[in-house]
């Protein structure tokens, strides 16, 4: 009798342990998934999708993405206008959207590519992915989209808002002034969570 009442608890423990445990992954999980939620509200991410894999579709791609970002900052400069907050660079690409798909056409013509570019405001998944000391957790973001011929190529990306876009595409070394300003729009937890590797969960077992 008393060695079944010993396993009874033992096997009691063990499922309690089990339950906690799986209570603790889904409690973190719904966590991660709120703070990505919140980070996405308060950015705006640029992406560029090459037509293909070949060497001229991707070297035209970052020839793209520098005609792009330049006409951007030239215009908002030119406009007399500040990246002040979310809201104004989505005004900003909603309404310069047919010219921002003119000055990626533009590459494309000069380089003789066959195919031209198409630019949208989309909100699109993107998985995790990290650059330097920064991870951004995959999920649903608005961006900037320039699609490429088929678009069936490596793409590229970066923070369109607050700016990171970086040109360091091998090293991806994003510059301590965006850091900064990312760090500004962000709350502390938001901000320290790009800090942890994609899939780190805090689990406390506050029972043992």
């Amino acid at each position: 009798m008393f060695l079944r009442t010993l396993w009874k608890n033992r096997y009691v423990g063990f499922l309690f342990l089990l339950l906690s445990v799986f209570l603790n992954v889904v409690a973190a999980a719904a966590h991660h998934s709120v703070i990505q939620q919140e980070i996405a509200e308060e950015v705006v991410r640029f992406h560029v999708l090459a037509n293909s894999d070949r060497e001229e579709d991707q070297s035209v791609k970052y020839q793209v993405r520098d005609a792009v970002l330049a006409w951007m900052s030239e215009n908002i400069q030119s406009a007399g206008q500040k990246e002040e907050d979310r809201d104004a660079a989505m005004n900003f690409l909603s309404e310069n959207l047919s010219q921002i798909e003119a000055a990626a056409n533009a590459v494309l013509e000069k380089e003789n590519m066959s195919y031209r570019a198409t630019a949208e405001i989309t909100k699109s998944y993107f998985p995790d992915r990290t650059y330097g000391e920064i991870t951004f957790p995959a999920g649903w973001y608005d961006a900037l989209r320039i699609r490429l011929g088929e678009a069936k190529g490596q793409n590229w990306w970066c923070l369109l808002y607050p700016n990171l876009c970086f040109s360091d595409c091998l090293h991806a070394v994003v510059e301590d002034a965006g850091l900064a300003r990312l760090e500004e729009v962000l709350t502390v937890e938001e901000y320290e969570s790009l800090l942890q590797s994609p899939g780190q969960w805090k689990i406390s077992f506050r029972w043992f």
